[in-house]
């Protein structure tokens, strides 16, 4: 049995109805209350005021694309835009007094939203083996001691480097180059938890894991199809381009289990209709579909759009291949197979197919909702089949839109950061750097915690994350972690993954992305890439938190010098430096950043080629986009039980809490809730406002539990629950993932409720 070791009593939580519109007054008012809070007045507009413009810094919060120069807003910036940078500007320190007052036994009981909100980290901290406390290390030991341990290492596959999304470009290139050079592939990222899964789906029909959109695309499409995703609450932003759209004429469909404000209504703060006028409505037909029903869904779409022959032939005969064998799939479906899995009427399914059929400029928009499934990449590759269908790649105003979550994740991909990179990449860096990269697969994400549960991993440096928070099977992921030789982070804030340690542990606070970079004795940029493969420089300003961090490039490059030496020749401290020199390297090994080092001194920067949008050609085995034909199939949900998606709150972004309320969902002061429909509260015998355990049972015969959870009545569709993680993160073994992508199957969790013991 496992359970989170968190569950500190909500006695303050309080349920209000939900919203049914996004941002307006109220967004701005917690914007700025939490910023000034966090970080006092000036520095408050010093910060926000270069937010995503040109000569400014990229937002960590979402990898939405900015606009055009010529169009930015002088505030462009979101609520959780500016929660993440009071975040990260903190005016709070952590230092030596804090660690000599808390051992790692008291950190361990506190929450994630307390360590938050202790400050920044100040300088690098160890802790010895045996110790229970951390205390002070040089910059220079430190690297000392991460290569006595990497030099140590029987072989160099027991080392593990994990990359967070918020990793610019530079330090990406040079982690990867690191790793290779020292001798594996094992680059597991954040990637493998979110959106491995469009990855696989989108490489292996179309033949690049990217989405094929750009920003005007949206303002341009007639339809827009938004499924699996909170823009609300995890893109904000994106409710900007939303509004052109609709005033430009398009319609939405939403296809969500919660029907979330985000979904719904519109107040646009930018404008004085936004601050005090009717929101903009956005979706014109919500699709309140079962959790794991969208395979079933798309299916049917396919099967409605052939019946009515709204499919452009001459596209799939000069493009495609596979189109037979899947309309001969689609000719017959099993309509009552289609209703169970979506919980839809086929009356909403019609509906939503002449939509489709009377469209001639379609975008297809999605995130975690679809790719955290069982089911995930056969749901991609139906999506990727109705757009082939109708012809709706590689023309303005249509295509494919994966909404990444984490600012860089995209960027990091670009970079080298996978285990399983292609030869052709490996080529290049092999030419430019003169070593032969290995070309044996490494571990991805939950591969990674099997190697150090097992011993065969024994050092983990994690850049940026909360890797420990982040990963299901929390109790198996701790002992992993707990188990390891070494581990190292390299952060900003303090989190549970410098809690959740190995036997020697090292913190590296790094410089944020406000934060002005000296490296060198000079000003330094770094570089970032959208969801939408634009590329685009990001400079901070802001007086760093203390005089002793280092830019995540530099301390990248200490270790690897540390560790490595003048090895092969590649020059760490040069690039440690100049980062110019970093990008030089990169126009040489990345494909499509030629002239990378002026390119990024564009304003806007430039965006990477993209085969299927620039000129409908399909770069996969075919030499054309691939037709996919998948069995249906849904969860199978035995009586008595539910299935759970896990979800963020509006006052979070991924692990990192920001506070304690999901106003948008009528959740404050607490976040230990599960929200569940009024139909299942009388099935399943229970009361509005009870509290349960949530209980999952597996065939690996471990019960797994999540303690102490108020039941909220909420719109969801019958069987279907949802509460946030990485509390409920417990409840989800490691081996349960998405078939082919390996992906935790973070939105299809079954489990039971379960009432408390009485004494």
């Amino acid at each position: 049995m496992t359970t989170y070791p968190d569950t500190t009593p909500e006695p303050d939580l309080e349920v209000t109805p939900p919203k049914t519109k996004a941002a307006g007054l109220p967004a701005v008012a917690k914007s700025l209350g939490m910023a000034v809070t966090q970080m006092g007045v000036g520095r408050t507009a010093h910060n926000l005021l270069r937010l995503n413009q040109v000569e400014g810094f990229d937002c960590m919060s979402c990898a939405w694309p900015d606009p055009d120069p010529k169009h930015r807003h002088t505030a462009e910036f979101c609520e959780n835009g500016a929660k993440a940078v009071a975040w990260e500007g903190d005016t709070r320190r952590i230092g030596p007094e804090f660690f000599a007052e808390h051992s790692l036994d008291d950190l361990g009981t506190r929450t994630e939203y307390w360590m938050g909100q202790q400050g920044r980290l100040t300088e690098p901290m160890v802790r010895r083996p045996g110790s229970t406390h951390y205390e002070p290390i040089s910059w220079d030991s430190a690297f000392a001691l991460v290569a006595e341990h990497l030099n140590g290492l029987a072989s160099p596959d027991e080392a593990l480097f994990y990359t967070s999304g918020r990793a610019s470009n530079e330090s990406a290139f040079v982690y990867q180059l690191f790793a290779r050079a020292y001798g594996t592939n094992n680059l597991p990222d954040c990637s493998n938890m979110c959106h491995e899964s469009t990855s696989v789906g989108l490489a292996d029909t179309i033949g690049i894991g990217k989405g094929s959109v750009s920003l005007d695309d949206i303002h341009e499409a007639d339809l827009i199809v938004i499924s699996g995703q909170n823009p609300g609450t995890n893109h904000p932003r994106m409710l900007s381009a939303l509004e052109i759209a609709k005033h430009n004429g398009a319609k939405i469909i939403a296809v969500n289990p919660l029907r979330e404000a985000g979904l719904l209504g519109f107040m646009n703060p930018q404008k004085p209709r936004g601050l005090a006028g009717r929101p903009t409505d956005l979706a014109d037909h919500f699709l309140q579909i079962r959790s794991d029903g969208d395979l079933a869904l798309w299916q049917a779409l396919g099967h409605l759009l052939l019946r009515r022959g709204a499919v452009d032939r001459e596209f799939i005969s000069e493009h495609t291949v596979g189109f037979t064998a899947y309309a001969e799939h689609l000719k017959e479906i099993d309509r009552d197979e289609v209703l169970a899995a979506t919980g839809l009427t086929w009356a909403e399914i019609e509906k939503t197919a002449d939509m489709f059929a009377s469209a001639t400029k379609i975008v297809n928009c999605w995130a975690m909702g679809i790719t955290q499934h069982r089911n995930a990449v056969a749901t991609i590759k139906e999506m990727v089949n109705v757009a082939l269908l109708q012809g709706m790649i590689g023309k303005p105003g249509a295509g494919l839109c994966p909404v990444r979550g984490h600012s860089n994740v995209q960027g990091d991909r670009t970079m080298g950061i996978w285990e399983r990179s292609p030869d052709e990449f490996l080529d290049a860096v092999r030419d430019e750097f003169g070593f032969e990269p290995p070309r044996e697969h490494g571990f991805d994400a939950v591969r990674a915690v099997r190697a150090l549960r097992d011993g065969k991993a024994k050092v983990f440096v994690g850049l940026g994350g909360n890797f420990v928070a982040a990963m299901p099977d929390t109790e198996v992921t701790e002992a992993a972690l707990s188990g390891a030789e070494l581990t190292v982070q390299i952060s900003t804030k303090l989190n549970r993954s410098h809690v959740v340690c190995g036997n020697t542990a090292l913190i590296l606070p790094t410089l944020g992305r406000t934060e002005r970079d000296e490296s060198g004795g000079r000003t330094q940029r770094v570089t970032v890439e959208d969801s939408m493969s634009a590329v685009h420089a990001s400079r901070g300003r802001t007086e760093p938190a203390s005089d002793q961090l280092r830019s995540e490039v530099g301390i990248l490059c200490g270790i690897a010098d540390a560790t490595l030496g003048d090895r092969y020749g590649i020059p760490w401290r040069g690039f440690a430096g100049d980062y110019d020199l970093i990008r030089d390297r990169i126009a040489r090994v990345v494909p499509g950043c030629d002239d990378y080092t002026e390119k990024v001194r564009r304003k806007g920067g430039f965006t990477l080629p993209h085969p299927p949008r620039d000129s409908r050609t399909f770069p996969t085995r075919h030499g054309k986009a691939v037709f996919s034909v998948s069995p249906l199939a849904a969860v199978q949900v035995p009586d008595g039980h539910l299935v759970l998606q896990t979800l963020r709150s509006h006052d979070q972004f991924n692990t990192t809490i920001y506070g304690l309320d999901d106003r948008y969902r009528g959740i404050h002061h607490g976040r230990r809730v599960v929200f569940i429909g009024a139909a299942d509260l009388a099935e399943l015998g229970f009361a509005e406002g009870e509290t349960v355990h949530l209980v999952s049972e597996w065939a690996d015969g471990v019960t797994r539990r999540a303690e102490d959870f108020r039941l909220v009545e909420y719109s969801t569709p019958k069987g279907c629950i949802a509460a946030y993680y990485p509390e409920t993160n417990p409840l989800i073994p490691l081996d349960s993932t998405a078939l082919e992508s390996n992906t935790p199957t973070s939105k299809w969790v079954v489990v039971r409720l379960e009432r408390p013991a009485t004494n």
